[in-house]
């Protein structure tokens, strides 16, 4: 039950494919919210079917936020991230709604739900092209290892195959002499948070990973990938780099075949499910839902009526 005197927030997580999207969409209509994307690939213009957007019909009828934010050759960071999903979570609150934070970018999520304190750091624009060129030369593997050396908590957090993110960690510790993870601290959170995490065994997860992967090629993933390339974005920006959109370059480049990529796509998101429970275990807090065999739809909107009953109608962070 919600007695705090802070604006309420609502966040839905957990692991790809587990069902947040349709979920954060019946707690919105139930509960009069609108929804603040916590996907750190949504944020880019153009790259709709591989980033599994709300659809047009969804997004006129339940407002979201924080999705095509800015092109695909734009820098965006973390910290940009958060400031920009404050704003959106204060405007919601401001004008009588209910935000309802959903997604799976684990530190899309967390830096929301734990109240970071993010460095501001300006992007070196010389120096990530030397670890970008030294990336496709020799492989993000490398570049891990050398954060591994410098930065050995970050480092844990951030996929080997995440070469965005990889870099930006890197460019922190040699634009600031220090590692990211000593500069990122928490505070209380500005917000009144029920935190709640899908969960789905990992078989049945994997299986609806590889329909979704087949049915994004149906909708068009390759003309997709092919289109951003001809409006002149490159292969090789960070933006590009996501799962689904690295392989059918890959594809598109000659380096395999559409039936190579479409299984490394399945076989990547694999692993970043994994990730993404390694991170999402941490949440003591959370509410857990058990999505295996059936959507938590009635459970979930229970806990919500529940925890908004004494929860401020309005206004944004105290």
């Amino acid at each position: 039950m919600n007695q705090d005197n802070r604006p309420p927030l609502i966040a839905i997580f957990g692991p790809t494919a587990s069902g947040k999207s349709s979920l954060a969409m019946a707690v919105s209509e139930t509960f009069g919210g609108e929804i603040v994307s916590a996907d750190s690939r949504q944020v880019y213009r153009h790259m709709d079917i591989g980033t599994d957007k709300a659809s047009p019909a969804d997004r006129a009828h339940v407002e979201h936020h924080m999705i095509d934010v800015v092109d695909p050759d734009e820098s965006y960071t973390l910290a940009v991230y958060q400031e920009q999903a404050y704003h959106a979570i204060d405007d919601i609150l401001n004008r009588g709604k209910v935000p309802i934070l959903a997604g799976g970018t684990p530190l899309y999520v967390n830096s929301i739900i734990e109240g970071w304190n993010i460095p501001r750091v300006e992007p070196d624009m010389t120096f990530r092209a030397e670890l970008e060129g030294e990336a496709a030369s020799h492989g993000t593997a490398r570049l891990h290892e050398r954060l591994v050396q410098l930065d050995p908590e970050s480092a844990e957090t951030i996929l080997p195959s995440n070469t965005r993110r990889i870099i930006r960690a890197l460019e922190v510790i040699h634009t600031t002499g220090q590692r990211m993870s000593a500069q990122q601290s928490k505070a209380a959170s500005p917000y009144n948070i029920l935190p709640i995490c899908l969960e789905c065994d990992r078989p049945v997860l994997y299986e609806r990973i590889d329909r979704r992967v087949d049915s994004y090629i149906k909708l068009g993933l390759v003309e997709e990938v092919a289109g951003l390339h001809k409006r002149g974005y490159s292969f090789d920006l960070p933006a590009m780099s996501g799962i689904g959109y690295r392989q059918i370059g890959d594809y598109l480049q000659g380096r395999a075949t559409l039936a190579e990529a479409v299984q490394r796509i399945k076989w990547d998101t694999h692993a970043f499910v994994r990730h993404q429970g390694n991170w999402f275990r941490r949440a003591h807090d959370a509410r857990r839902f058990d999505v295996t065999t059936q959507p938590a739809g009635d459970a979930v909107l229970g806990a919500v009526a529940e925890f908004l009953t004494f929860a401020p109608s309005t206004g944004g962070r105290v």
